[in-house]
């Protein structure tokens, strides 16, 4: 697709990514929620391009860099299923480090790995985290920003995304973790769940906020611990 400069009447671009089931797992609430909005066109100029991401470390840099070249987005929001999670979790950090608790989907499970051994020890989000959080609120949907991705696959692709757009500051960018599908929670007595519909309209006011906020607002949302 050609970048906006060369052809200023096409829509803005919205990447937004999700994985692949893992674990063992036949579904992936992340995958579920994004593949509906392929083609949404959500604020004025703005659509979305939906991509699956595969749960292998590389392989899952790779997808994402090779789209954002070939795309050229202003936003890319990635999402991640981060089971035990109560809300819509808005990302704040990514960390250069893989050390992963269970094996990704081809078997990989570096340990106190780097990303990325001469790329920074983390990167924020670009995008307006706060003002998201507070927009899914105002709709009566849980949300947060947390402090941690973790430091499995979705971590990895949060840091190589942030890596990768470093010197596009015309690219906002950033990661958000979701909670188990009902039926997933069904197996584990005691977790909280959302419905697919419900994720989907918090990624959608989501995306649609980070395209109309171009100064995120300043109000408290950190943690304790």
């Amino acid at each position: 697709m050609t970048p906006d400069k060369e052809k200023p009447d096409s829509p803005r671009i919205i990447l937004m990514a999700g994985f692949e089931p893992f674990g063992g797992a036949s579904v992936n609430p992340a995958w579920e929620a994004v593949k509906s909005m392929n083609g949404v066109e959500l604020a004025a100029g703005y659509q979305v391009v939906t991509l699956m991401l595969p749960c292998v470390f590389d392989e899952a840099r790779r997808v994402l860099i090779d789209a954002t070249r070939a795309l050229q987005p202003h936003i890319v929001i990635a999402v991640g299923q981060a089971g035990g999670r109560t809300d819509i979790s808005i990302e704040r950090v990514a960390i250069n480090i893989d050390d992963a608790r269970i094996e990704d989907n081809a078997g990989q499970q570096p340990v106190d790995t780097a990303i990325d051994p001469d790329g920074p020890a983390a990167y924020f989000s670009t995008l307006p985290i706060k003002a998201m959080m507070l927009a899914l609120r105002d709709k009566g949907i849980p949300a947060s920003v947390s402090n941690t991705a973790g430091t499995f696959v979705c971590n990895h692709v949060f840091y190589s995304m942030m890596h990768s757009l470093r010197d596009r500051p015309d690219a906002r960018a950033g990661f958000i973790h979701i909670p188990y599908l009902p039926q997933q929670a069904a197996q584990y007595p005691g977790a909280p769940s959302m419905s697919a519909e419900q994720v989907t309209d918090a990624l959608r006011l989501a995306a649609q906020t980070a395209a109309t906020t171009e100064i995120d607002m300043p109000i408290p949302a950190g943690a304790l611990h």
